[in-house]
């Protein structure tokens, strides 16, 4: 009788929590970030988690094999018709059984929230990665349709949260959770001791697309070498073979060939960063900007152009410096400032790696993210 009872009150083991993140595979920012929300969730021993990535023609093996030597559950499904991906992840969460879903990014978050929808999923987030994404008028009306199925809404930044109320995603839903990056790859004895053990230089590491305002720097850069400046100028980064034959040409116009280089893809962004003194972010819009963060984790002096998502990571003299969107001028101007003052430079950068260290750990990140879930009963 004795080892009957003990054995009915022994404790029922909890099953883990299951969390499905589903996102591109281009290997964009919204990838990174479930990227780093998987490692970081799966440190914790009460959760599993899977990636699912929609397949793109920049959709990397290599990559996917990597992320799978890490521990990952990492499946790809389809990207030819919608009805075909839906039916793909359908099929994973059917077997899986996930208690939680996030589907990041536009237009994914439609198609990952209908498959968890059809399912049965308990808990559906949709997260938004950019302040500015393609919507028309019926992909709206589809995605406003699952707002009564999402437990929340969440924008990478407060800009984001903002507009997503905009678009009419209901407010009492819509949150902000800033992004974070894998500080371990910034460690300190990574940073050289000195300011001018960093090259004098600028690096900007981004993909080249339409968003992005590599030509703004690039003018910066001629107006510069008006003044007898001349720094070399790094771009880091793959993306659209237009925009880059585009900059190209610029660069070839203004006669800049010896300063600028076009690194493609860099596998070592970290140690870049560490030894280059000026990070800038030119860009026409974003939603939280992990390039930034980490030339602000590397103890960079950055700047940034004055648009919603950058303005939430950059303290205006604080921690960087901000100037107008496209405004060639002013951005020669912040330049110049930098290159000519390194005190003030490296005041920055290390104000900038601060705050990177404090508020955007992707262990942050997560907690944040966590703190939404229910646990099942």
């Amino acid at each position: 009788m004795e080892n009957n009872l003990t054995a009915a009150h022994k404790p029922v083991a909890q099953c883990p929590t299951r969390v499905l993140h589903f996102v591109t595979g281009g290997f964009s920012g919204a990838t990174q970030v479930a990227i780093d929300l998987c490692l970081a969730a799966q440190k914790c021993p009460d959760m599993e988690v899977m990636l699912v990535l929609r397949r793109k023609r920049s959709t990397s093996e290599a990559k996917v094999q990597a992320l799978r030597d890490q521990g990952l559950q990492v499946h790809v499904v389809s990207n030819w018709l919608h009805v075909l991906t839906i039916w793909e992840l359908r099929k994973l969460i059917r077997a899986w059984k996930p208690d939680v879903v996030f589907a990041h990014g536009f237009s994914d978050h439609i198609w990952g929230r209908r498959a968890a929808v059809a399912e049965g999923v308990p808990q559906i987030f949709h997260v938004e990665h950019n302040s500015r994404e393609r919507y028309t008028r019926r992909r709206l009306k589809q995605a406003l349709a699952l707002a009564p199925f999402t437990q929340a809404s969440i924008g990478v930044s407060e800009g984001v949260r903002t507009s997503l109320i905009q678009r009419g995603f209901p407010s009492d839903r819509c949150v902000a959770i800033c992004n974070g990056i894998d500080l371990a790859r910034f460690p300190q004895d990574m940073l050289p001791a000195r300011w001018e053990d960093r090259e004098a230089a600028i690096l900007m590491a981004s993909r080249f697309a339409r968003q992005k305002d590599h030509v703004t720097l690039i003018q910066a850069l001629g107006l510069l070498r008006q003044q007898g400046l001349a720094p070399r100028l790094y771009l880091a980064g793959a993306g659209s073979k237009l925009q880059r034959q585009q900059a190209e040409r610029l660069v070839r116009q203004l006669g800049l060939q010896d300063q600028v280089h076009f690194l493609g893809n860099v596998s070592n962004l970290p140690q870049r960063l560490a030894h280059t003194q000026i990070f800038v972010l030119s860009t026409h819009w974003e939603g939280m900007p992990l390039a930034l963060v980490e030339g602000m984790a590397a103890a960079c002096a950055c700047i940034g152009s004055d648009v919603l998502g950058v303005r939430e990571v950059i303290a205006h003299e604080i921690n960087g410096l901000l100037v107008p969107q496209s405004d060639a001028s002013a951005m020669a101007a912040a330049l110049q400032r930098l290159l000519q003052n390194p005190a003030l430079a490296r005041q920055l950068g290390e104000a900038a790696r601060r705050q990177a260290l404090i508020a955007h750990g992707r262990e942050h990140m997560w907690e944040h993210y966590r703190a939404l879930l229910v646990k099942p009963g």
